[in-house]
């Protein structure tokens, strides 16, 4: 199982390495009724309430096919008082973020898009 998660992470970090840095995520805050959008770098640990999200590689279909955004996330939830658990991992889909979704009783966190590589962060070396 290792190996069939490796090949897939390399496989979508050199498909889309050049394409995109990261993704676009909306969280529902379940308690208050509020929805966030907030972009989630590649690698970069991501807070959304108690939860930590990081985005490791993420994937928007070409023009020419049906409009899909896909987002390899992983999702750990923290407390003041105790270790990080892991309460998802996996690949989530914008047009439909119920076949793979985070179960949470306060929080719910949902694939919109991929963030465009930006040129300026390949030329401002030094």
């Amino acid at each position: 199982m290792a190996l069939a998660w490796g090949t897939a992470s390399e496989l979508s970090a050199q498909d889309v390495g050049t394409a995109s840095s990261g993704a676009v995520l909306q969280g529902l805050d379940k308690v208050t009724a509020r929805i966030s959008t907030f972009e989630a770098p590649f690698d970069v640990p991501v807070r959304f309430g108690s939860l930590v999200i990081q985005a490791r590689a993420c994937h928007k279909a070409p023009p020419t096919e049906p409009p899909e955004s896909t987002a390899f996330i992983e999702i750990d939830e923290t407390f003041e008082t105790a270790l990080p658990r892991d309460l998802f991992t996996g690949w989530m889909f914008a047009s439909s973020p119920a076949v793979s979704a985070l179960e949470h009783p306060v929080y719910d966190v949902w694939v919109v898009d991929c963030m465009k590589a930006s040129n300026s962060a390949s030329d401002s070396s030094g």
